[in-house]
């Protein structure tokens, strides 16, 4: 039986399309879609003749996260970032070309880092944020734990990271997050326009821009990316984790311990 979900690629002049879809799940990630995202995004940074991506996804929702079972659940399935492709998260390979992320609706977990793993973000008035990670006994290991706070700021970033709470795009847009609103149904249209303007503009001056953009943090996110390793020994094994995803596959509250 062939697995839900998938990320397929369209070539739009020199922007490169890439669209998440599996709206029976609310574009619930699978590890093979994180292959496929992956494979896109290193598409993307090896073609010449492609200057610019947008990442959006099918459907009223982003994305709600990962599939928990299928990466954190009694039968997980392994997975990891391929060396020699880009990594969707952006802590070790980096795409070189400008990427716009459009979203929409639930923007949970992995939504906000893969968006925060770009490097524009355009939202739709219906957009729903959450870094809910902590309210499932585990945390943020996809970047949000540095990149929120670069954009938003220590005390925002705090804030909704402690709280794991739901938040809008309004809110979104106010603390950088994200950088433009739009009414709903118009968020990729506007993310395709804004990267077809950044086509327009000479290919190897933006990706310089953003190389030189990215020496002013690399330093810091190397040091916060290599802590991700004693993060997940410090959280996947704790009796609170184990509770946190049984809790999430039986759709009910966690009780969490502190072990």
């Amino acid at each position: 039986m062939k697995a839900p979900g998938s990320v397929r690629t369209e070539v739009h002049d020199r922007v490169l399309k890439i669209i998440i879809n599996n709206m029976a799940k609310k574009n619930a990630f699978t590890p093979p879609m994180t292959y496929q995202l992956s494979d896109a995004l290193t598409l993307l940074d090896g073609t010449d003749d492609l200057w610019a991506g947008v990442i959006c996804a099918e459907g009223d929702d982003f994305t709600s996260g990962l599939d928990m079972a299928r990466f954190f659940g009694p039968n997980a399935e392994n997975w990891d970032h391929r060396e020699g492709t880009i990594d969707i998260f952006a802590l070790k390979n980096r795409c070189r070309k400008p990427v716009v992320t459009a979203v929409q609706g639930i923007v949970y977990t992995i939504g906000i880092e893969l968006m925060l793993a770009g490097d524009i973000v355009i939202a739709a008035d219906t957009s729903r944020f959450c870094q809910m990670e902590s309210k499932r006994g585990i945390a943020p290991l996809g970047g949000a734990h540095f990149r929120f706070l670069t954009r938003a700021g220590w005390g925002d970033a705090m804030y909704h990271l402690f709280l794991c709470d739901e938040f809008n795009a309004e809110r979104a847009c106010k603390i950088g997050l994200v950088q433009e609103v739009v009414p709903v149904g118009q968020q990729i249209e506007r993310a395709m326009e804004v990267a077809r303007l950044i086509t327009k503009n000479a290919p190897i001056g933006i990706q310089v821009t953003k190389e030189a953009a990215l020496k002013f943090t690399e330093s810091g996110e190397k040091l916060t990316a290599d802590y991700i390793s004693v993060m997940r020994e410090r959280i996947l094994g704790t009796e609170d984790a184990a509770e946190g995803v049984q809790s999430f596959i039986e759709r009910r509250a966690a009780n969490f311990q502190g072990r």
